[in-house]
């Protein structure tokens, strides 16, 4: 089944002035984190290997993996089963979820939430919420 994917995001009211690959910058920040925290599915430990390892040490990024591996989908078969459990809790959320962290974290003062920057600097500002989210959904477990 289909978390998000960017065709989702690329269509409609989506900002002309913006590439597609902007549709998609959430999500792949998200699986960064994902990778970051060995919690990808394992089709990807078996057929993406050196791409996890690219992200992990940064000269790949989530979005570029969600686009290059995933073919701008994320699905839950991109999760193992601890990650399709936490994103189930926490990606949809409203409110308080990952939506509602990535747009008061980096997207207040930009003109869209797609308008952020796919950078490990946004990224650094971002991890310590889903960090936060993590350890609270684990200690209620």
């Amino acid at each position: 089944m289909a978390i998000d994917r960017m065709d989702w995001h690329y269509g409609g009211e989506y900002p002309q002035d913006l590439p597609t690959e902007n549709g998609g910058t959430h999500i792949g920040f998200y699986l960064a984190w994902i990778i970051n925290n060995h919690l990808e599915g394992e089709d990807h430990q078996e057929e993406s290997a050196d791409e996890l390892a690219a992200v992990r040490n940064r000269t790949l990024s989530g979005r570029e993996f969600l686009i290059d591996m995933c073919d701008e989908k994320f699905w839950d078969q991109d999760l193992n089963e601890e990650g399709r459990a936490f994103t189930a809790h926490y990606y949809h959320t409203e409110p308080g979820g990952y939506f509602d962290d990535y747009e008061r974290i980096l997207a207040q003062d930009l003109p869209s939430v797609y308008h952020v920057e796919d950078s490990w600097e946004n990224y650094d500002k971002l991890a310590p919420a889903i960090d936060a989210a993590w350890q609270q959904w684990k200690a209620q477990r």
